[in-house]
């Protein structure tokens, strides 16, 4: 099943995707209760479509696929072995913006600015202490997402809070598709209508299952809530005024979203 969030006449409602059309939902697709369909449809171009979530808590992998870090440390210069165990930062949930709206790169980035397409669970369920095998227990299905970074940023500030969190440089949907095999899914990225980088999940270093599991020994994770699972391959070119970059998958849709730099 397809989920959206949608904006129509001022109203925000979640409803089901089938081809070009929408069915209103009434309540919430993470209550306890299933949200159920009012009756009304909608043609698709007549919504706004928002972010499919709106999270409490942003979880992301680390470094989780070897030609991506094999490639960035490279660009840095350094002879690194590949990370024994999985990393897991956060992420701002201010940064997150939706399908067809536009990433702003702040006037003084002095760049790169580079794209990272990822795949997104979404949680389902108020879920701790989870195992391995039990871990996509939790999850209502999964989505796309772009962690754009700010490379020299990256570089000089010890939090990453620029690099990683500026206003709109998390684009998210557009879609939450249910019953998909997080380990078993090609994400492709386009800018300009080019395709740069194509990838498998099963090349994950360590497995969604994996980082849910870890997550949950410590912290509890709560319906809404979004786990990034990390991008693979060189994340070139960087992205520049005037680009519109798209991560693919074909049952998920396609994140579009135009760039522009401030004061341009």
């Amino acid at each position: 099943m397809k989920y959206g969030r949608f904006e129509h006449s001022g109203r925000v409602f979640f409803g089901t995707v089938e081809g070009d059309t929408v069915h209103e939902l009434e309540g919430s697709i993470f209550e306890e209760n299933d949200a159920k369909p009012t009756g009304a449809r909608h043609a698709l171009k007549d919504l706004r479509i928002l972010t499919p979530c709106m999270p409490s808590n942003f979880y992301c992998a680390g470094l989780n696929y070897l030609a991506h870090f094999d490639w960035a440390s490279e660009r840095k210069g350094l002879k690194r072995s590949p990370p024994k165990k999985a990393d897991i930062g956060y992420r701002s949930p201010n940064a997150l913006t939706a399908t067809g709206e536009t990433i702003v790169i702040p006037a003084d980035s002095e760049g790169p600015v580079q794209y990272e397409g990822e795949l997104v669970a979404v949680v389902g369920k108020t879920a701790k202490h989870l195992s391995e095998e039990n871990a996509l227990s939790c999850i209502f299905g999964y989505t796309l997402g772009n962690d754009l970074s700010e490379r020299s940023w990256q570089a000089s500030d010890r939090t990453l809070w620029r690099a990683k969190n500026c206003d709109t440089w998390k684009p998210m949907g557009p879609f939450i598709v249910t019953g998909l095999d997080p380990m078993d899914l090609t994400v492709a990225v386009r800018i300009n209508g080019d395709t740069v980088s194509v990838y498998s999940t099963s090349r994950m270093l360590f497995s969604a299952q994996h980082y849910i599991a870890q997550i949950t020994k410590y912290m509890t994770l709560h319906p809404g809530d979004v786990i990034w699972l990390g991008t693979d391959n060189p994340t070139i070119p960087d992205l520049k005024h005037g680009d519109v970059v798209e991560i693919l998958q074909k049952d998920i849709g396609v994140l579009r979203n135009p760039v522009v730099k401030a004061g341009v």
